[in-house]
């Protein structure tokens, strides 16, 4: 794995926790990490429909305030809060689920004029079925948004993402997954999570997004 990807995944800070929702106990994953770009930059990038299919996902949908969005293949929901260019916030519904999934993107702008960084900070907040969290963990949803805070970091560098099943499915891409996995891991683990307990979770996020080749190599990736 290039030492380029390694230092993107290293960058992000991870933060596991849980919180009250009502009655439920809703658990939270919390992404932070700074970006050499403006905030109304990475603002557009992250609300412009055009953009967000080059680093993500195409989406569509009635995407403004009170509005629905759909990823085309993944998740979709009502836009809950839109303020620009600090903090976005929208429901993020899998299928035909009930249940509370709610995505909160908040940035804030770092650093003196003309060479402005960005501090972003993602914020998944969920109520997830005891069994799927005992299986997987926070590494269920926690790889993904990894490799989405990796892509939307290439965009604002101007560099190409490229087609994400191919990468997932190359050894440079199975070995970063594997890396996010055992980091979300350690997240887990600074939680207060017992040791056991996030062993068993990192296996089946791993198993899960890195599952053995077909020719008979293990769950491995390439070579760091």
């Amino acid at each position: 794995m290039s030492d380029d990807m390694v230092e993107q995944i290293n960058t992000i800070h991870r933060k596991v926790g849980s919180r009250r929702v009502g009655e439920e106990e809703a658990r939270t994953v919390l992404l932070r990490r700074t970006y050499d770009a403006t905030a109304e930059d990475v603002w557009d990038a992250c609300t412009d429909p055009e953009r967000i299919s080059r680093w993500f996902l195409p989406v569509s949908g009635d995407l403004k305030l009170g509005g629905h969005y759909q990823l085309e293949g993944n998740a979709g929901g009502e836009i809950l809060r839109c303020e620009p260019p600090r903090l976005l916030k929208v429901s993020w519904v899998m299928g035909d689920s009930t249940a509370l999934s709610e995505v909160e993107v908040r940035l804030t702008p770092e650093g003196p004029e003309g060479a402005e960084k960005t501090h972003f900070e993602l914020e998944h907040v969920a109520v997830v079925p005891p069994e799927f969290w005992d299986q997987f963990g926070p590494g269920a949803v926690g790889v993904g948004w990894d490799l989405t805070l990796l892509g939307l970091g290439m965009h604002l560098r101007g560099e190409s993402v490229g087609d994400h099943e191919k990468f997932e499915t190359s050894d440079e891409g199975r070995e970063l997954m594997t890396r996010s996995s055992e980091a979300w891991g350690a997240a887990y683990e600074a939680s207060g999570a017992p040791a056991d307990v996030v062993a068993a979770a990192v296996r089946g996020t791993t198993a899960f997004y890195v599952p053995p080749r077909e020719d008979g190599e293990d769950g491995e990736g390439g070579e760091g």
